[in-house]
């Protein structure tokens, strides 16, 4: 019988100091070590989601790290995901499945459960590879949650994983931070800790080292590393970060300028990574309707409460704007939730977004959303043969994650996406240069993404990008270097000795 898999574990002294980061680093490394590696989280809260072959759902950061292993994520890599439907409730996924909406107190309540299907996964995962790379959540600190905890110490305990806690010196007081998470973590769970990575450090780290000098004297585990703050590696940031650092610093007049609506619920903000680095883009986020004056290409993004923001949308005066951009002749995009917005009515009779209700869209495109119960979970496969982008078909992939379903209102055969394929899809209507498509990831094919972004140059006379950006080997670069920022300033050789301790 196989042994199960060995494991070191990432926390962190809060949200967004990069454990998940680490964690995705030190995934490669192992990969190029020659290790049989996987990620893995209990627990993750994220409106970044994705959505496995077997088409079940878990959260965009185990994907990363998956893809930092070499791997296809695996639904087993994040049994336990919750997406915010509003300020009080989440809808918990289990085993990538939706299983309810519950308030934080029904969640923690039914926290004996969770970690059931916690345990269950992580077995099976743990039979089929040598080491797993756990990531915890938020801070192991969190006195108030230590009880019903089944993501930080409860699970490095159940995986006997050693564990190392990263702190975000940018945010001052790293030393205070770490000192008080290690003193409030319970105390038959202290001596799990192995290690401090402090993480996000400018400067000459010869300046901190008498710092870490005194620290050692003060505290019995050691610091194994000082990660040094970067701007070269581009990768998938841990939710919210990446939303509030998207703004492309390029500047050209013959950029093409790609304003995103920043959304209250927005959700899988990675759609847009590949615009973020694809050449002769500038792109930023919109609030207000003004922030996207003299756009080429707005687009609305998906949503995890479709009916709330686009009553959002309203209130800040996108109806109207949008209206009034699209006859400017400003591209207008919608995905997901989005797609939904661009419609004419949008119906939720069974309360997807939180309770029963309707409203009129935005009346961009002739559809009619009307939402379901059963959740739309797949991959697809399919070519797009559109004679505004190509005459020659284009394979193109992506994934739904939808709860609704979308019909046209009237004959809208020349809007279809691609021949064959219907609003279920998207629908295209070249001469208002209005699309909208339930496939998330669609930016990641590359000659899609180059032939829509030419498609809007030729109509603002901006000269075509003739080179096509080669995503996936771009992310295969930048994992590289994560390994090595990781490798250049930790001590690797002791936290391979922990996975063995």
């Amino acid at each position: 019988m196989k042994r199960h898999a060995k494991s070191i574990m990432f926390q962190g002294t809060g949200s967004g100091v990069g454990k998940s980061i680490v964690a995705a680093a030190f995934c490669r490394l192992l990969k190029r070590m020659g290790y049989s590696v996987a990620p893995f989280k209990a627990q993750n809260m994220a409106l970044n989601s994705f959505v496995t072959a077997d088409g079940r759902e878990m959260g965009r950061a185990q994907v990363f790290q998956a893809e930092a292993c070499g791997l296809e994520p695996d639904a087993r890599m994040n049994p336990v995901l919750l997406k915010p439907t509003g300020d009080s409730k989440s809808q918990v996924i289990l085993m990538g499945r939706p299983h309810e909406h519950l308030s934080a107190a029904d969640y923690y309540e039914r926290s004996r459960v969770h970690w059931e299907v916690v345990k269950k996964a992580y077995k099976g995962l743990s039979r089929d590879f040598d080491v797993l790379v756990i990531e915890g959540a938020g801070s192991p600190a969190e006195i108030n949650l230590q009880k019903t905890d089944i993501v930080n110490m409860k699970m490095a305990e159940y995986a006997c994983a050693s564990v190392i806690i990263v702190a975000d010196i940018d945010k001052g007081g790293v030393f205070a931070s770490l000192k008080g998470t290690f003193d409030l973590i319970q105390d038959e769970h202290r001596s799990l800790v192995k290690g401090f990575l402090i993480n996000k450090f400018r400067g000459d780290v010869r300046l901190l080292e008498p710092g870490i000098d005194m620290f050692a004297k003060i505290n019995p585990v050691p610091i194994l590393g000082v990660l040094p703050w970067f701007t070269h590696i581009h990768v998938d940031e841990e939710d919210g970060v990446f939303v509030e650092n998207i703004t492309s610093c390029r500047t050209s007049v013959q950029d093409l300028h790609v304003s995103i609506i920043k959304l209250p619920r927005i959700s899988n903000f990675t759609d847009f990574s590949p615009l973020s680095h694809e050449p002769g883009v500038r792109l930023k986020l919109a609030t207000m309707p003004e922030e996207a004056e003299g756009s080429h290409l707005v687009i609305i993004p998906g949503t995890k409460t479709t009916i709330p923001d686009l009553r959002f949308l309203k209130d800040k005066g996108w109806d109207i704007a949008l209206e009034r951009f699209q006859q400017q002749g400003t591209f207008i995009m919608g995905i997901c939730g989005g797609y939904q917005m661009l419609g004419r009515y949008i119906d939720d009779e069974h309360g997807s977004d939180g309770s029963p209700d309707s409203s009129a869209g935005l009346g961009l495109l002739p559809v009619h959303t009307r939402m379901k119960r059963q959740k739309t979970l797949r991959q697809v496969k399919l070519a797009i043969s559109n004679p505004a982008l190509s005459h020659e078909p284009m394979p193109v992939e992506g994934y739904e994650i939808h709860m609704g379903t979308t019909r046209c209102l009237e004959h809208a055969a020349d809007m279809a996406f691609g021949i064959g394929l219907g609003p279920e899809t998207g629908v295209f209507d070249p001469d208002k240069r209005v699309l909208g498509t339930y496939l998330h990831g669609i930016f990641e094919n590359d000659e899609f993404r180059t032939r829509l972004l030419n498609f809007i140059r030729r109509s603002w006379g901006l000269p075509e990008q003739k080179e096509v950006f080669n995503y996936r080997d771009f992310r295969k670069r930048q994992f590289d270097q994560l390994a090595d920022w990781l490798e250049n300033s930790a001590r690797v050789e002791r936290l391979i000795e922990l996975i063995d301790d």
